[in-house]
């Protein structure tokens, strides 16, 4: 296995995730009314399952590794680009939670709660395409067998401390 295996396994729970986000977006507008218990589990999800553990891995192995290689300007800048797609997910979510916070006060931040949601509906399937069709193959030709080897050491001692069943087990919960 190379080391995009998990990262794309990992992939397709965020995608799960995605799409019950995007059926969520839906009953809200459908109800006109926010379920904030879920708008928590979404941001939990987020922010330790698809950023912390998932982008923790690309950032802090993965693009951090491609960084000591002599890599392409077009590979280094769409490397670049998804590192900020990673920082706008991160705002994007704390803006969410911000407007959640205030909706629960009795503020009318249904628009903004939407609009979030949305945000990381559109976000997720094309910064996953991006990883999986172009950067992660592309990544791979600047490393050895033994390289890749080692960043897929890497990664598994890496998620020793993450809690992948959890999410896991949340998502179907919820599906």
């Amino acid at each position: 296995m190379k080391p995009r295996g998990p990262l794309m396994h990992e992939h397709r729970l965020i995608e799960k995730m995605i799409e019950i986000i995007r059926q969520q977006i839906d009953k809200i507008k459908a109800e006109k009314k926010v379920d904030s218990a879920f708008i928590d589990t979404a941001v939990d999800f987020i922010r330790i399952y698809a950023d912390k553990t998932h982008h923790g891995k690309e950032e802090e192995i993965l693009f951090r590794e491609c960084k000591k290689k002599s890599m392409s300007d077009e590979d280094a800048g769409f490397m670049n680009e998804l590192v900020d797609e990673h920082k706008y997910g991160r705002k994007t979510v704390a803006e969410l939670l911000e407007a959640k916070d205030s909706y629960i006060k009795g503020e009318d931040t249904l628009g903004v709660i939407l609009d979030k949601l949305k945000a990381l509906v559109e976000l997720y399937p094309q910064h996953i395409e991006k990883e999986d069709n172009r950067f992660f193959p592309n990544s791979e030709n600047y490393f050895s067998k033994d390289e890749l080897d080692a960043m897929l050491d890497e990664f598994w001692d890496f998620d020793k401390t993450m809690i992948h069943e959890k999410y896991k087990l949340l998502v179907e919960s919820l599906s």
